[in-house]
């Protein structure tokens, strides 16, 4: 990269999780038999005609508003142009210069520090079938000897929502996805499952030398399926463009396609620009009104955004680390409110969340929800813990007999005998023991060394069996020594 910057914008694709199609009362249903979820009006049959589907407007408008757009009282539906093999009309339902949302931002946490991309505008459209190509190895048009369409996927809805190029890295870029996913998973609107191809990434890149104002010519790789994937292609493909440029070559305007086994991206063909799609508004599709109120209402109706959650989680005593792991998973999260409501340590809890609970979960292959452990549990555990019943140690015994179903903490704790002895007289009976086992150690302390106090404060706590308190078996050793 040394004199050259990046310059990338992403266009994510959203299926909306609703029971019917974009313009047609057929049942969402990719994964169903081929063919099994079509009728004349996504099979484009003459005469058909489409009507808009009032929850996926619901969908695009709570995208909008959580990525601060203006939701436009009146966008349009145009017919995008082009040769769609897998969508019967070979028209695309899709908007262009006046869409439902539009100018919104976002901003995101890249290695600590917090970046604004801007939102160009999220448009309503409908997705394409699924073409199967059928032979020749490599599951490419090119080198099929047929393929296969299956129109289940045709019509369903499908939100794209369109950055500004302000974007400098694959970092960013894979940051960016990140916290979109996150955002449409949290409205409801979709599983947004990129490995299931609910939710999928364009990414347009180009380079130019720093300082210069003049983009480069950019290419974009279409449908990259996973986060890692993203930060991968988009590598490589600066990469790429710089060695092209360096070596006195031009980059071409092109659509490229992501190879995740190779790690290349290989060119598929010369890109379009918008005229070359022949936009013009849709005839059988009215403008599309959304009242006030009816933004009004849906704006209230929003659940609490992962950045806002987040920063209350933080608030609550989480690191920046800690609430962004407990954000990410729905369980976590759950366990964590419940058990900060009913007065537990915020810090406590969400390292034990995020430390023990999510290992034992991983180790056992327990999902967390099929684990005994509620959050009156944490609440007891870590209340044990700030009062110096139970060492750390023992605390992760208890908590992992707990998750095993053996009973409360309290319950587990006597019955192990882990409770902390905290009796100054067993503790000083304890020292004096170990005091007189190892007079090398106390003369090293006298003499004025400090390592030899934590090894005494080891052998007592083992004499101990792990239960003694360690700060009273600290003091006693410094009072006893000198130290």
């Amino acid at each position: 990269m040394s004199g050259w910057e990046a310059v990338i914008g992403i266009e994510t694709h959203v299926e909306l999780s609703t029971h019917s199609k974009m313009f047609c009362s057929c049942a969402v249903d990719v994964a169903g038999p081929p063919n099994s979820a079509c009728c004349p009006v996504c099979l484009a049959l003459p005469g058909a005609l489409p009507v808009p589907n009032e929850k996926a407007i619901e969908g695009i408008i709570k995208i909008g508003l959580a990525l601060e757009c203006t939701i436009n009282e009146s966008s349009l539906f145009y017919r995008k142009n082009y040769f769609y093999p897998d969508l019967p009309k070979n028209y695309q339902i899709s908007q262009y210069t006046f869409p439902v949302c539009e100018g919104g931002k976002l901003d995101i946490d890249v290695d600590g520090t917090t970046m604004t991309v801007g939102i160009t505008r999220v448009h309503m459209e409908e997705d394409t079938g699924k073409s199967t190509h059928i032979g020749g190895g490599g599951g490419r048009i090119h080198d099929a000897d047929h393929t296969l369409l299956d129109f289940n996927r045709a019509g369903v809805p499908l939100v794209e929502i369109v950055t500004e190029p302000d974007i400098r890295s694959a970092a960013e870029a894979r940051a960016y996805g990140a916290e979109i996913q996150r955002i449409v998973f949290a409205l409801g609107v979709s599983d947004a499952k990129l490995e299931a191809g609910s939710m999928r990434f364009d990414v347009n890149v180009s380079v130019r030398p720093v300082g210069d104002e003049v983009l480069g010519t950019r290419t974009e790789t279409k449908n990259v399926n996973s986060l890692r994937a993203v930060q991968r292609a988009i590598e490589y493909e600066i990469d790429r463009q710089i060695n092209v440029l360096e070596t006195g070559g031009k980059v071409i305007q092109e659509t490229r396609h992501w190879n995740e086994d190779t790690g290349v991206t290989i060119s598929m063909r010369i890109k379009e620009e918008s005229e070359d799609y022949r936009y013009f508004q849709d005839p059988d599709l009215l403008p599309l009104e959304t009242s006030a109120e009816w933004r009004e209402e849906i704006r209230r109706g929003l659940p609490e955004l992962p950045a806002a959650r987040r920063a209350r989680f933080i608030d609550a005593g989480t690191d920046a680390v800690t609430a962004g792991l407990l954000v990410d998973d729905s369980d976590l999260s759950t366990l964590f409110e419940d058990a900060v409501a009913s007065g537990a340590s915020g810090r406590a809890v969400g390292i034990w969340l995020t430390g023990e609970v999510v290992a034992y979960s991983r180790r056992t292959g327990t999902p967390i929800p099929d684990t005994s452990l509620t959050a009156p549990h944490l609440g007891e555990l870590t209340g044990m813990v700030d009062e110096g019943k139970l060492s750390f140690s023992a605390a992760k015994e208890v908590l992992i007999a707990v998750m095993d179903g053996e009973g409360t903490p309290g319950d587990v704790a006597e019955a192990k005998d882990l409770f902390q002895v905290s009796d100054s007289g067993a503790i000083e009976s304890a020292v004096e023991s170990v005091l007189a086992e190892n007079p090398d150690a106390v003369n090293k302390i006298r003499s004025g060394e400090t390592k030899p106090l934590g090894f005494l404060v080891g052998q007592v706590m083992r004499q101990m069996g792990g239960r003694a308190d360690p700060k009273v078996v600290h003091s006693l050793l410094r009072k006893r020594t000198g130290a």
